[in-house]
């Protein structure tokens, strides 16, 4: 018998391959026996064959390549389901093994081999293991059994994860109330097999539930006598008011578990968001960072932007045991990593007052704190109750709030897209005065009707203005000086006031949303998923058109009648309330634009220090203080002056207000109403944006709900006449 050592060329064979593991340089040698032909292939073929195949999850390439006792023992099916149920149990991502040696005696050969197991629940550990080979006259072939994925893997014994899942944190408002919290409800359900009088289960269950008795029957009937079968649910309360009926009656049995529950009534229901079931296509990325795929994560609002803190990160303990349970052997475990509450800059009361104010009127309003960008308060409606999706939203329900034509699932303070109508004319005076070099004191003539377009423009006074300057103007909201703006700056420059518009913050989103603001701070997980600039709030991003805009959806170019209507908030300009808050803020603060802010702060766990979000700086308003200041002066008019679109909606308030009306034309229904301003004027506190769907004018609707706003906000109390 001739024995032939390639320890050497088969480690270099095998180190010159690419993979996870480097190889170590185990001894490796082959012992020719009388069954082997003397040119019969390497065992360590058919080795490197088998774990490629199984890194590529290629489970017909490695089945193939067993032996043909294997293959008559274990059926392909089989043999796939023993992978991947042992994937599933422990949630494992990818597996990367690397040949070390391989030893070959006569016609049996072991090939030894290092693994290293990427998991989600666990992260990634390494162990080391063995593949069994038989020469069959013609082939190496694996002799596989479940040892050859982990080495432990005989006489019957399992995988198995032992699981730590973090309870999922809380949301609370600046003040430490809470808004989505861990809470308890009951199931009540029947266990078929213990009911005595069924009229009298069926009775009582119909009475609590509300579902008729019929109903509760088929979802009992031929189900198995012992299983407990659901029925519905109850809230704690209502479970220990009707505690007495429910427990004396045999069948009936009660559990509580844990969900999340949401202040009622609804309160910022856009703001906190949903859970919702991990999107099919979505699963394998979520697997990724540690979750099992069927969990219920945040899809919308902070739920789906705080996922990494508020969900914390499962760890667990994989271990193999025997069928009785006992521990045989621990391959990896991790710690998992407490969940983190989150607090909002808005106040419940205050927040819960706006709502209120703002009733069953289709619209929007925001809140903002001028020298910082925390949003204050963002109500909206119409509304819905998150907790319709605490524990996943039936498909009924879910159907009916998508399909109503009123779509409250829209924010429509981040995603309302509206006209901002004569409220965009702060816009159209700043740039007329830094890129037509025109003064506060320049005096337009207003009598009511403007022509220069070969077809008559009304002002909104029919009568006109008659001799007016720009601030004043901008006060008296006259239509036809800013017809006249517009195409003055159009021979200007046909993208100036496009260009302007877009530095006072209008034509994309205002990053309220955006994980990339905050990714430092995503650094509670790894995954992928979060910190890469993704929007879980879904911020709209308006539209400011231009020349390059119009000539790619409409196929014609820029003419001076788009600059005209767009001097005046019309045309095809769009933009959402927090925008116009934000804009309007950067005119109370001095010019900076500040990234709307509704996360306070993430609170500490341990290890984590808690993180407060500081005011964030997005740019600065390209306008000088002498621009800043006419722009002001107009604004104040506005609310105080003989002539402005306001001045009566303000009369005996406490404060002085600086602001702008907007009513911004809609074909074929009424106008939107907008006013949008900030207070006190001299010491500016807050901004606020307030749009009204499909009402009227600005100054009719928009402005008293300013004023009920600031009110609240300062704690004002006023008549009902006021």
């Amino acid at each position: 018998m001739r024995k032939v050592e390639i320890c050497v060329l088969l480690f270099l064979i095998i180190a010159c391959r690419p993979s996870a593991v480097t190889p170590s340089p185990v001894p490796t040698s082959t012992v020719a026996g009388a069954d082997l032909p003397a040119d019969a292939p390497p065992a360590y073929e058919t080795a490197l064959a088998f774990l490629d195949a199984w890194s590529a999850q290629d489970y017909k390439t490695m089945y193939a390549l067993c032996s043909t006792g294997t293959r008559s023992r274990v059926p392909y099916q089989d043999f796939v389901d023993t992978y991947m149920r042992i994937a599933k149990e422990s949630t494992m991502l990818a597996v990367h093994p690397a040949l070390q040696a391989v030893l070959q005696e006569g016609t049996y050969a072991r090939a030894a081999f290092h693994l290293e197991v990427e998991t989600s629940f666990v992260g990634t550990f390494e162990v080391d293991n063995e593949l069994p080979l038989v020469w069959e006259g013609k082939r190496w072939s694996v002799e596989w059994s479940r040892r050859c994925i982990f080495s432990e893997l005989k006489d019957g014994n399992l995988v198995h994860m032992i699981s730590r899942a973090p309870t999922r944190a809380n949301i609370y408002d600046v003040n430490g109330r809470g808004l989505a919290v861990a809470g308890r409800r009951v199931t009540v359900g029947v266990v078929p097999g213990e009911i005595k009088d069924e009229p009298a289960v069926l009775a009582r269950l119909s009475l609590v539930l509300g579902i008729p008795q019929p109903e509760i029957k088929a979802r009992y009937e031929g189900q198995p006598a012992n299983w407990f079968i659901p029925i519905g649910e109850i809230s704690i309360e209502e479970s220990r008011k009707h505690y007495d009926l429910l427990s004396s009656e045999p069948g009936i049995s009660l559990r509580e578990k844990s969900v999340r529950t949401y202040r009622q009534p609804a309160t910022a229901p856009h703001v906190i968001g949903f859970l919702g079931r991990i999107p099919a296509e979505q699963v394998a990325e979520w697997q990724a960072c540690g979750y099992t795929g069927d969990e219920l994560i945040g899809l919308t609002g902070i739920e789906a932007w705080g996922e990494p803190f508020l969900a914390g990160q499962r760890g667990g303990t994989l271990t193999i045991i025997t069928p009785e349970g006992q521990l045989v052997a621990t391959l990896a475990r991790r710690k998992a990593v407490p969940a983190r509450s989150i607090y909002l800059t808005i106040d419940y009361d205050f927040q819960r007052k706006v709502e209120e104010l703002l009733g069953e009127r289709k619209g929007a309003v925001v809140v903002m704190n001028v020298n910082d960008g925390r949003v204050l308060a963002m109500a909206t409606w119409p509304r819905f109750d998150p907790n319709l999706f605490a524990e996943g939203i039936e498909p009924h329900a879910w159907s009916a709030l998508v399909n109503d034509p009123a779509r409250p699932l829209l924010n429509r303070a981040i995603q309302g897209q509206y006209p901002p109508g004569s409220t965009f004319k702060i816009v159209t005076m700043g740039t007329i005065m830094e890129r037509g070099g025109v003064k506060p004191t320049k005096t337009y003539t207003c009598n009511g009707v403007w022509n220069k377009l070969g077809r008559p423009m009304t002002c909104w006074l029919k009568r006109g203005h008659g001799t007016i300057d720009l601030v004043t103007a901008l006060t008296a909201s006259c239509d036809v000086t800013f017809y006249q703006i517009g195409y003055d700056l159009n021979g200007i420059d046909i993208d100036a006031l496009p260009s302007y518009a877009r530095s006072f913050g209008l034509g994309a989103p205002t990053g309220i949303g955006k994980y990339g603001v905050f990714a430092g701070a995503m650094s509670d997980s790894g995954c992928a998923l979060f910190g890469d600039g993704r929007d879980p709030l879904g911020e709209a991003s308006g539209l400011v058109p231009d020349d390059a805009w119009k000539r790619k959806v409409y196929g014609e170019g820029w003419a001076v009648g788009d600059t005209v209507n767009l001097a005046i908030g019309q045309g095809f300009l769009l933009t959402t309330p927090i925008q116009m808050c934000r804009l309007v803020a950067a005119i109370a603060n001095g010019g900076v634009l500040y990234r709307p802010q509704v996360v306070y702060k993430v609170a500490a766990t341990e290890g984590r220090p808690e993180i407060v979000f500081k005011p964030e700086r997005a740019g600065r308003i390209p306008i000088t203080k002498s621009t800043l200041e006419a722009i002001r002066q107009g604004l104040v008019g506005a609310t105080t002056s003989p002539r402005g679109t306001a001045t009566h909606r303000f009369v005996g308030f406490p404060y002085k207000v600086a602001g702008k009306t907007g009513t911004a034309q809609n074909p074929g229904e009424l106008p939107h109403a907008w006013f949008i301003g900030y207070l006190p004027a001299d010491a500016p506190e807050i901004a606020i944006a307030v749009v009204l769907e499909n009402v009227g004018e600005g100054s009719a609707y928009a402005a008293p709900l300013f004023r009920q706003v600031a009110a609240a906000y300062y704690g004002v109390e006023e008549k009902a006449s006021e």
